[in-house]
């Protein structure tokens, strides 16, 4: 009795820079050459509508044609503000960024994939999607890393923001060369080590985990009953497809890539502790007899978190009433953990200034940081986050400068939380 086994599909791995000419001719060359069965792209299944949204809103462009309306409902900020405020801000930056680069090279992000998904339609090719979700990728990126990677990662993207923006050597030097050098494997282990040196937990949900995500879905394309796959994915992942490859009993469950991120929610822990702080010492100086003082301290946090949150909100040009909201509420914030002054004000903001239904999509198309700021999505969240920080900033500064501010010297002050600490413990003591 005779066996047959299935031989296995051949795969050819296709290293991309996304904004690169050559990357959109190597594709080009590979489906010619190799004539495949089914073509596999570095896409999640949101990703992929998006890019098919915007290679349908250039045909419409290009040949004058002006696409039936459908009827959109504006977004619900609520909706929007479900997610993580500082994380979406994060990839918008960095989409902002990477569309200025790709304009100065001539070449639009994500080309070499349209380049795919063009040809597969053309030619009735079938396309596979092997990416892990977007958001399940940003969540663990953002979830996994700690404050002090956040902070440079969000310092280093404002950098760059406005020096794209300001057109100046950021953007000048980077030319079609450079560009096409990112393909090069020397270059991407340099630049792999550069950014795992920056952040290491934000290298591993970003690049090391989807490597993996990656290679399962290769690794199956390998055993599916096609005869040959192109696969498309950027430079960066091919080292680690590779290893895994060789190695599969490596890779981590499909499970573990999807769960969410365990971590501690330092928000709310350092939140809890400014709380019980705040707490310990107006209790101590409300039991030391110091009622001036307790009146006065009382009225600094107010007046400290109005002002902060309320000019804050101001200096980026929100609504006189969104100023007024912040200032009214920023003092609660730290003490009531479920209220957030932003996801208010934010709620303020677009009642008095309405999102459009296509605020998503012209926030992507912006060119400058004035338009994308001027989309009214975007200003709400940067409203939103700016009342947040407002808060937070006051809340740093009430303990920082609270003796002086209330007319006391620290020696004093601590004399006065000792008679504090001594009456509540006799009286707790009875």
């Amino acid at each position: 009795m005779l066996s047959h086994q299935k031989i296995m599909t051949k795969i050819h791995i296709i290293g991309t820079a996304h904004i690169s000419q050559k990357s959109i001719d190597e594709v080009h060359e590979a489906v010619d050459t190799i004539n495949p069965d089914v073509i596999a792209i570095e896409l999640d299944p949101g990703r992929f509508a998006a890019l098919k949204q915007q290679m349908m809103d250039a045909e419409n462009a290009a040949t004058g044609t002006t696409p039936i309306s459908e009827k959109q409902a504006s977004p619900e900020i609520k909706d929007i503000l479900k997610g993580n405020l500082a994380l979406m801000l994060v990839q918008w930056t960095l989409a902002y960024v990477q569309r200025k680069i790709g304009m100065n090279v001539g070449i639009e992000p994500g080309a070499e994939m349209k380049e795919a998904i063009l040809l597969a339609e053309k030619r009735g090719i079938r396309i596979v999607l092997i990416d892990r979700d977007i958001k399940i990728t940003l969540s663990r990126f953002w979830g996994g890393m700690k404050i002090l990677e956040k902070i440079k990662l969000i310092l280093a993207l404002m950098q760059s923001m406005f020096a794209a923006d300001a057109e100046d050597d950021f953007v000048g030097s980077i030319d079609k060369n450079s560009i096409d050098e990112l393909t090069k494997p020397d270059i991407i282990e340099m630049a792999l080590e550069e950014f795992r040196t920056f952040s290491p937990n934000g290298t591993k949900a970003l690049i090391d985990e989807r490597d993996a995500y990656l290679a399962h879905g290769i690794i199956d394309l390998e055993h599916s009953p096609y005869e040959r796959a192109v696969v498309v994915v950027g430079a960066g992942h091919v080292p680690g497809i590779t290893r895994y490859r060789e190695t599969p009993s490596t890779l981590p469950p499909i499970a573990e890539l999807l769960a969410k991120p365990k971590h501690y929610s330092w928000d709310k822990i350092f939140g809890g502790l400014f709380v019980a702080m705040f707490a310990i010492i107006i209790v101590a100086i409300a039991f030391s007899g110091a009622t001036g003082l307790f009146i006065g301290a009382i009225i600094y946090w107010v007046l400290l978190h109005a002002l902060f949150a309320g000019i804050a909100t101001l200096l980026v040009r929100g609504h006189p009433l969104s100023a007024t909201t912040a200032a009214a509420l920023a003092w609660l914030t730290p003490l009531v953990p479920f209220l957030s002054v932003g996801l208010v004000v934010a709620i303020v903001e677009a009642k008095m200034r309405p999102p459009a239904a296509g605020d998503l999509k012209e926030i992507s198309k912006a060119d400058t940081i004035g338009e994308m700021l001027s989309v009214p999505l975007c200003h709400i969240l940067l409203v939103a986050a700016v009342a947040n920080i407002g808060g937070i900033a006051a809340t740093f500064c009430f303990f920082i400068f609270l003796a002086p501010l209330l007319g006391v010297d620290l020696e004093t002050m601590m004399q006065i939380l000792g008679t504090g600490f001594s009456n509540l413990w006799q009286f707790l003591t009875g």
